[in-house]
């Protein structure tokens, strides 16, 4: 991956098997919303290629490209959630955009999508009248408008409370099980990672490649890489906490939770 003659990361070889969360993590800049961007197709590889199965993602014409892309839900970081358009409206784009579905058809799938995420009745809501939690739930829900065959999230955790990220996972977990759908995840919000992950790879910006790769929960006994055992060390007393956070919360809030692969 690189902007010019600037190499992000170099030499990147890894695999998400199908159905599993799957967790791109590592420090702050070391690229990791950058390779999401480039296994969706928003940017390039420098070298190597992004294969969906037997799909070359990266070598394929534009109308196949945007057939595969159909098979995607993205969750970016910042929700970008349309703020001149109601939550309903902002699930609808998908919707419009792929299918030859009827007005009152998109509209009934709008509804389910936010009540699959715990937004049951706040159809008509703007962005701008509901809290960042929620902001993020109805982004989760605009992704799985059309049932895609992987999600991406980009930092899903980012700037939420304890409590609201830890229903967010929970909020994963339930998706990757009821759709059946591969999940990879941006994060460095180690709680989350200890909490859902089923592998990962860590991206280290001193070697500018995967230094690790495997379920974070193991890294964290076996991997003999200091940089990537400091980075998980951090993790534990936070996911401690955020498991009593958790047992404490009020029962509303607990009820308002209610293959890839790059060679480069």
């Amino acid at each position: 991956m690189a902007y010019g003659d600037y190499v992000v990361m170099r030499d990147l070889n890894f695999t998400v098997n199908r159905g599993e969360v799957f967790v791109i993590m590592g420090p702050s800049g070391c690229g990791k919303s950058t390779l999401l961007r480039h296994l969706i197709g928003l940017n390039e590889p420098a070298r190597g290629e992004v294969w969906y199965g037997d799909f070359n993602f990266t070598k394929a014409d534009p109308l196949a490209r945007r057939r595969m892309v159909r098979h995607f839900g993205v969750l970016y970081q910042g929700g970008a959630l349309w703020s001149s358009m109601t939550l309903a409206e902002n699930i609808a784009l998908p919707l419009e955009e792929f299918t030859d579905l009827a007005r009152d058809q998109i509209e009934e799938i709008a509804s389910l999508k936010l009540s699959l995420v715990g937004l049951k009745g706040f159809e008509n809501y703007y962005p701008s009248q509901i809290s960042g939690g929620m902001q993020k739930r109805a982004g989760i829900a605009r992704a799985i408008a059309l049932d895609p065959d992987v999600l991406f999230f980009d930092e899903p955790s980012a700037g939420l409370d304890p409590i609201s990220s830890r229903l967010l996972d929970d909020l994963i977990l339930e998706l990757r099980a009821s759709l059946g759908a591969t999940v990879v995840v941006v994060s460095h919000e180690l709680a989350s990672i200890f909490a859902i992950a089923d592998n990962s790879i860590f991206l280290d910006p001193g070697s500018q490649t995967v230094s690790a790769q495997g379920n974070p929960k193991e890294l964290l006994e076996h991997c003999d890489n200091p940089v990537v055992h400091r980075f998980l060390s951090r993790g534990e007393s936070q996911s401690s906490d955020a498991a009593a956070e958790k047992a404490n919360q009020d029962p509303s809030e607990k009820a308002a939770s209610s293959s890839v692969r790059s060679n480069g």
